[in-house]
Parts: C-alpha cells; sequence; structure tokens
C-alpha cells in the first residue's frame, strides 16, 4: 500500500477539516503510517519532523511508550462507562492530581471530550451561575484576534473571521475588547484600560471575560505581556464578572510554565484544559472551577438548578489513563525545567531570521516561537510555498498566513530543532 492509493480512497469519502478540499487536487494529501517520537513517516517512506505537534496536541513525542503502555493496560480493564451516577479509579485519580496543580480555591473538574466543548461547558456554566441568583446576563466579552473553538458557542466569542463570518447570523453578539500586540507592560496597561470601560458600561449584564493567556495560537501567534492578565483579573473581580482562562492551546508546559496564567499568579473562575492533557493520544477536556461556583448549582432537583451538560464519552477511563500517563512524565521527567534550555536553544538560534528581508518580527513565549514575514498579500498563500518547502526537506511546518511557527514536542532535541529551523529559514529565504 503507498500514498497514491490510498489517497484516491481517502478522497472517494472523506471531508477533512480545515480544508478546501478542491486544494488536495493539486496538493497531495500525505497518509501517515506510523510515527515515533518527533517524527512520523508516510507510506513511500518519507520521514519528517512534527515541528508543530500535530495541532498542537502532542507533549512527549508520537506513541511514546509509557504513555502507550498504560493505555493498554486500562483497554484490558474497562474501555468506558456512563459518568452519570457511576465513576472509575483513573478520573478520580487525574481530578485529585489536576487540583493539586491549581491554585488553592480551584476544587472541581467537569469534563467533556474536546477543546470546543470545553469552552461551551465554561460559558453556559457562567451564564446558569448568574441565572441561579436570579441575575440575566447575556453578554461575554472576549478579546480581538482570539479564538476558542468552532462550535457556535465558542465561535461566537472568537474573532477569527475565516472561521466565524459564514455563521455569523446563528451566533450570539460577544463584545470584543482590543488584545495588546505586543509583549511590553506599556500595550498591556493601554488595553487594561479600554477594557475597564467595557465594564464600566454595562457589568450587570457580563457574565464573563474569556482569555488564552500569554499566546492567542490560531489568532497568528499573538503574544502579549502577562501583566494584562493580572489587570483584566483585578477588574473582573471589581466588576463581578468571571474571569475564563482557556488553556487549551497553551496549558502543559506551551509557555515556559505549566499553565500560562501562572504567569500573572492569578486565579481564574474557569480553567479550560485538553488537547496535550493526554500527550497526543486521546480526545479529553475539562474545565476546572471554584466550590464557590459548584456551590450555585448544589441543589434538591425539584429547585431546577441542575447543571446538566453532558456528553456521550465524558471521562473516558481510556482517556484518563492516558492523561495521568502524561502528568507521570511531567513529575518523573522534571520537564518544565529541563524545557527552559530547550526555550533558550531556540531562542538564539531563530535570531537569525531578523537578517531576511521578508522577516516582520521574531517572537517566542515559551516552547511557542512564531516568525511574521511581510510583503504578501493573503490571496498570494506564502505559507503555503513555506509548507510544501519545509515538506520537501523533511519538516511538517502548518503556516497560519503569514506566520511560520513552531510548537514542536518536548522530547524534540537540539539537532533536531537545527533542522527545523535551518529548513524553515531556507524556506523563508527562497520565496
Amino acid at each position: 500500500m503507498n500514498n497514491e492509493k490510498l489517497i484516491k480512497e481517502d478522497l472517494a469519502h472523506i471531508w477533512h477539516p480545515c480544508s478546501q478540499m478542491k486544494d488536495y487536487e493539486t496538493l497531495p494529501l500525505i497518509p501517515i503510517k506510523k510515527g515515533r517520537g518527533v517524527y512520523i513517516e508516510d507510506y513511500d517512506g518519507n520521514i519528517y519532523i512534527d515541528a508543530i505537534s500535530s495541532w498542537w496536541v502532542n507533549l512527549f513525542g508520537h506513541t511514546n511508550p509509557y504513555i502507550a503502555k498504560k493505555i493498554k493496560k486500562q483497554v484490558d480493564r474497562l474501555e468506558h462507562i456512563i459518568f452519570a451516577g457511576f465513576s472509575h479509579k483513573p478520573i478520580i485519580k487525574l481530578s485529585k492530581r489536576l487540583i493539586n496543580l491549581m491554585p488553592k480555591n480551584i476544587n472541581k473538574c467537569f469534563y467533556a471530550d474536546n477543546g470546543s466543548s470545553a469552552v461551551e461547558v465554561a460559558l453556559k456554566m457562567s451564564f446558569h451561575y448568574y441565572k441561579n441568583q436570579g441575575k440575566k446576563r447575556l453578554h461575554f466579552v472576549s478579546l480581538t484576534n482570539s479564538y476558542h473553538g468552532e462550535t457556535l458557542g465558542a465561535m461566537s466569542v472568537s474573532d477569527v473571521g475565516l472561521y466565524k463570518e459564514p455563521y455569523k447570523e446563528m451566533m450570539m453578539t460577544p463584545i470584543h475588547t482590543p488584545v495588546p500586540y505586543q509583549i511590553s507592560k506599556k500595550s498591556a496597561i493601554a488595553k487594561a484600560g479600554e477594557l475597564e470601560k467595557i465594564f464600566q458600561q454595562n457589568p450587570d449584564n457580563i457574565c464573563a471575560l474569556i482569555v488564552e493567556p500569554l499566546v492567542q495560537c490560531a489568532g497568528s501567534m499573538n503574544m502579549y505581556h502577562p501583566l494584562y492578565l493580572k489587570l483584566a483579573y483585578k477588574l473582573c473581580k471589581k466588576y463581578d464578572i468571571h474571569f475564563i482562562a482557556d488553556e487549551i492551546a497553551v496549558g502543559f508546559g506551551r509557555t515556559g510554565t505549566m499553565f500560562a496564567f501562572e504567569q500573572a499568579k492569578i486565579t481564574p473562575d474557569f480553567i479550560c484544559l485538553s488537547k496535550g492533557i493526554t500527550g497526543g493520544f486521546l480526545p479529553l477536556a475539562v474545565v476546572l472551577t471554584t466550590d464557590e461556583i459548584y456551590g450555585k448549582f448544589y441543589c434538591d432537583y425539584s429547585e431546577g438548578k441542575s447543571f446538566l451538560h453532558s456528553h456521550s464519552y465524558t471521562g473516558n477511563p481510556i482517556a484518563c489513563a492516558a492523561a495521568n500517563a502524561t502528568l507521570d512524565i511531567f513529575e518523573k521527567n522534571n520537564v518544565i525545567k529541563k524545557n527552559l534550555k530547550k526555550i533558550k536553544y531556540i531562542k538564539n538560534s531563530v535570531k537569525k531570521f531578523q537578517n531576511l528581508s521578508n522577516v516582520k518580527e521574531v517572537r517566542q513565549t515559551g516552547m511557542i516561537t512564531a516568525i511574521e514575514l511581510k510583503g504578501y498579500e493573503p490571496q498570494t498563500r506564502i505559507g503555503l510555498n513555506v509548507y510544501q518547502y519545509a515538506l520537501k526537506n523533511g519538516v511538517l511546518l502548518r503556516p497560519l498566513g503569514n506566520i511560520i511557527y513552531f510548537m514542536p514536542p518536548y522530547v524534540i532535541k537540539k539537532n533536531e530543532i537545527d533542522k527545523m529551523i535551518n529548513v524553515a529559514y531556507e524556506a523563508i529565504k527562497s520565496i
């Protein structure tokens, strides 16, 4: 079986995500046969460094043997059980461990099965929290340039037009507040001032502010200073508005700390986690919140204040086993501390991009690095040229328009970092 045969069979039946399917007439799909560490291999024997962690989910390499071992053990014990009225040991263990990683006021976990669903849960909980107190709050505030998922609620509070525009008639209307576009305290202070003006106008009609802490990943990898989070959080407390931290993409070490909000020393009311939680093996998501919020739903069934949101595969035991194995690796291998050396090495290695005339900016937050190109109109799809060049040279990059970025698995080695960066450099240099 080779690539060509599999591609033909795939395109006969499968509609791929985030794709214009007509592109595949000239841009071949790549069926992947296997993966190991930072490498993936197709059915023609071509090998690529996965520099984007397969949509940012993979933390410790493809087919990580430790996580795989724990999954196999769980498969023979319990594959799934309804999570209404039942429970199991893997999820109890996972919940205790997640809570131990959180600020002291965070004590409750509500599970879902993907990042968009986690955002939906947080939005509904926030709205319902106030409703249970007889308060009708209809609006959410989110940052310009934000992305929170592609279900209707999550997309409603997003601000990336490419995904949102076709469906805007179906959505609730958010209030967008300007995001800082520079990693500077001055920008953070200025934009926090604009946020307060929004809060002052009608605080009694706002449920929550939702943010992607420090890095707006799908939003062209825009990065901002942690001071903004601290100031925005203080304003939320001042005006009795919830603070939702969407850590789906940036959680589990991507920004250099276990969770990005830690860098602002704040305690969000809701924390959404997914992607890296299982090390890239299985879908799982969780929303963590406070006892105070949980308490507003704790009542007799007849009172009608219950939170009845559900998913068929909520709290899947196999996914929880993968998540527990992922946390084991963090604990045993001192991952966050070791990553600091890689972060520094990458920072030094990408300095050379600034010498290229078509590079506007190089920015980095933790294990996320972005190179922004200049001088190209969106319709030129210049990122596609970089993507194709990189593939031919053994690296998987998936640019966001004019943004070339690196978000590799944490197991990447120096020689692999060198190849990843050098291939991107030559690609940008050649266009």
